[in-house]
């Protein structure tokens, strides 16, 4: 028992300066001279003692300057100050042991001072005691101890269960645990969960640790924010606070405007409340293309209608990944496309206003009478509306578009072209016929005027083979060439008039038959001069017939 002394002592927060004291009769006590404790805590003051009666009760006195008084007495604590009742006892009871050790539980400052022992007795049958003048000093201070608080990993939405063990192994009064939580710039506050107010726990029959559990499921709400345990001693109160770091993840945001009127910035971040911190990863999707990488912040001057798309926004988180989406537009105007007009055809005036922009502009009209029909059709981002009314003249009307979105409006005044009306230069299909049939009797007329023309140069060609034929070929001049040559006359003068093909019987014995093809011979005669130039195939037989 006298070792589970020292070692309480030890752990009491005892200092180790062990001494044995002798006193002249053989009474030998050992002490430590010196003692610390902390106000609210307890303390061990070891002791062994040497006697030469028999020891029956043991007694503790306290002294501080000229004041002396009973802090414990083994017998029925006779005569003990009131404060001290209850809070010293001894390590061992069996005082024939000649342990002397005692706890005092409860420590306050004034439990400071200077502690001796007195030793009662009995010798050869009479009542015998020794008081020791070796002391021991006691100096109790302030709490400084605090309570230990046990934090598992924290994930929201799973259960977990805290501990908190208040300071010093003391079997005194129990002290009062309290669990608290102060959010972001908020008061401390009791936290929602399963709470064990103490669990004793005894380690010896003086020794005792008391602690509390706190079971709760923690949310993102609890991350980096302040839990307290509050541990309340008799005399003294200490609080130990710890930061409680939650896994968490959540959803990535994308800030910044994602409606932005061309020519203005464009600044788009993307950002992930997590713990740990998530590695986060920009990037933009544009015609369905692979996503672009780019930085964590997106940021552009003068924005143009091709920034436009989709932004991805992509968190990984331990062994999750996370993404958000968002599609960015950019808004613009054109105005009032110069294709736009008006028309006037047969009274009826027909004007189209054509205007780009996203989104898509508005058009309106104004015009010098209501209109009777009107129609809008849309083209990509293009607006294409028509109107129709009814008017005799164009003269002193003005017709007017309007455009106009978010980004800007704008008005034309229209040109109107006047356009022939068609019905007017028709020409009547009587009037198509009669002329059809009139010019249908001339051509008939040329055409029976020319046959007649070409059969009467067919009779006179029929006369010159007549002609050809009569020539003898026992003619005396045959020989003498005028007949033949008047007869080569004749043929050229005859093929001249497009007589045709002629066939020679016979010009004269020594002739062979020869065909003559008239249609490649001149029209006429050339020159007189130059008789050879125009020579058929007639010609060449009369030469050939001279030599007869």
């Amino acid at each position: 028992m006298f070792l589970l002394a020292w070692a309480i002592m030890f752990l009491s927060g005892a200092l180790v300066s062990v001494e044995e004291y002798c006193q002249q009769g053989g009474y030998c006590i050992t002490l430590i001279k010196e003692v610390t404790g902390e106000a609210g805590l307890c303390v061990v003051i070891p002791c062994s003692f040497n006697t030469t009666f028999t020891p029956t009760h043991i007694v503790w006195y306290k002294s501080k300057g000229n004041n002396k008084s009973c802090v414990f007495n083994s017998d029925n604590n006779t005569n003990t100050e009131a404060g001290f009742k209850g809070r010293v006892s001894l390590l061992e009871p069996d005082v024939s042991q000649r342990n002397c050790s005692i706890v005092i539980n409860d420590l306050t400052e004034s439990d400071s001072g200077d502690y001796h022992l007195r030793v009662n007795g009995n010798l050869s049958g009479k009542p015998d005691g020794f008081s020791y003048n070796s002391k021991t000093n006691l100096s109790v201070s302030a709490l400084k101890q605090k309570p230990s608080v046990m934090i598992p990993s924290l994930t929201e939405g799973q259960q977990a269960t805290l501990t908190c063990t208040a300071p010093g192994l003391c079997s005194g009064s129990p002290p009062n645990i309290t669990w608290m939580w102060r959010g972001k710039g908020e008061n401390d506050s009791y936290i929602t969960g399963n709470m064990t107010a103490l669990n004793p726990e005894n380690l010896t029959d003086v020794r005792l640790r008391h602690s509390s559990n706190l079971t709760f499921t923690p949310t993102a709400g609890h991350h980096n924010t302040k839990l307290s345990c509050k541990v309340s001693f008799t005399a003294s109160i200490t609080v130990q606070e710890e930061t409680l770091n939650v896994t968490y993840a959540r959803k990535p945001q994308i800030s910044g405007r994602t409606n932005v009127k061309e020519g203005h910035d464009l600044n788009l971040t993307c950002s992930v409340d997590s713990f740990p911190p998530s590695e986060i990863k920009f990037s933009r999707k544009l015609n369905g293309n692979v996503p672009q990488e780019v930085n964590t912040s997106y940021y552009i001057t003068n924005a143009i209608r091709e920034d436009a798309g989709l932004y991805i926004c992509t968190a990984k988180h331990l062994n999750s990944t996370l993404t958000e989406e968002i599609n960015v537009t950019i808004t613009w105007f054109s105005g009032i496309l110069n294709t736009s007009g008006c028309v006037l055809k047969s009274e009826l005036l027909t004007c189209v206003c054509i205007s780009e922009g996203f989104p898509l502009p508005t058009i309106n009209w104004s015009l010098p009478l209501d209109h009777t029909e009107d129609s809008v059709t849309v083209s990509g981002q293009a607006v294409r509306s028509t109107v129709k009314q009814t008017v005799k003249s164009h003269e002193n009307i003005s017709i007017k578009c309007f455009s106009s979105n978010e980004n800007g409006k704008t008005e034309k005044n229209l040109t109107i072209q006047n356009l022939p009306d068609e019905s007017s230069t028709t020409v009547p299909w009587l009037e198509i016929l009669i002329v059809a049939l009139i010019g249908g009797f001339i051509f008939i007329l040329l055409s029976i005027i020319a046959i007649k023309y070409y059969r009467k140069k067919l009779k006179k060609s029929g006369n010159l083979v007549e002609t050809l034929e009569t020539i003898s070929p026992d003619d005396p001049q045959s020989c003498g060439g005028q007949s033949v040559n008047n007869a080569q006359f004749e043929v050229q003068h005859g093929a001249v008039n497009g007589a045709g093909t002629l066939e020679l019987n016979r010009i004269s014995n020594d002739l062979t038959y020869a065909a003559i093809d008239l249609s490649k011979l001149n029209m006429r005669l050339e020159k007189e001069e130059n008789p050879n130039e125009n020579e058929t195939e007639y010609a060449e037989i009369q030469r050939q017939t001279k030599s007869c």
